[in-house]
């Protein structure tokens, strides 16, 4: 998938752009920083900072109960998504707020996360290696209430790996903080490609 991101930098002549990314395009900005690719990073509750193979292993299974999840109740989805409880009660493994969502966004995520083969083939071995010095300004944005990357534990072992990176807590936010406030993601970005300028 890195190696992919690349090719895509070559092909649109970015040589080092600011790159922001959540979960698992966090981990990517993370390592495109490693291979000089990044004038600076804002990685979002970043995935890859397992500090066992059993934290790997529950990540894994909570992402793929919630993609078969997704697959069994799709053709009923479109009715229960009008409630913007269901909607709330139905992300709340990844935000605090679905019902800030519509229901047709919620549906457009549901094909996304039914449709993505990456997990069908992620290697639960795979993890964030450390990065010692930075390569350009790293900017670690770990949501406060994220389930399924806690900060006191995934984020305990992004602050070792990384150890020169800046770390900053979202609060009141889930795992994909752009639901909750993107405002607030916004601010985060601009903040560390301002330091990056």
């Amino acid at each position: 998938m890195v190696d992919a991101a690349e090719r895509y930098l070559d092909e649109h002549g970015l040589a080092r752009p600011h790159l922001a990314g959540n979960s698992l395009g966090g981990w990517v900005a993370i390592e495109l920083a490693r291979r000089g690719r990044a004038a600076s990073v804002c990685a979002f509750s970043p995935a890859g900072f397992w500090w066992d193979s059993d934290s790997n292993e529950q990540v894994l299974r909570q992402i793929r109960w919630a993609r078969a999840q997704e697959r069994v109740t799709r053709p009923i989805a479109p009715l229960v998504l009008r409630s913007a409880v269901a909607r709330r009660l139905g992300l709340r493994e990844a935000a605090c707020h679905g019902d800030r969502l519509t229901a047709a966004r919620v549906l457009e995520l549901m094909d996304d996360g039914i449709d993505c083969p990456f997990m069908d083939y992620y290697s639960p071995d795979e993890q964030a290696e450390p990065l010692d010095p930075m390569p350009c300004p790293v900017t670690l944005a770990w949501a406060q209430f994220d389930r399924l990357a806690p900060a006191a534990t995934h984020g305990q072992t992004a602050r070792e790996r990384l150890p020169g990176a800046t770390w900053v807590l979202l609060p009141g936010v889930g795992h994909i903080p752009m639901v909750d406030d993107p405002d607030l993601v916004a601010r985060t970005i601009m903040a560390v490609t301002g330091v990056a300028a």
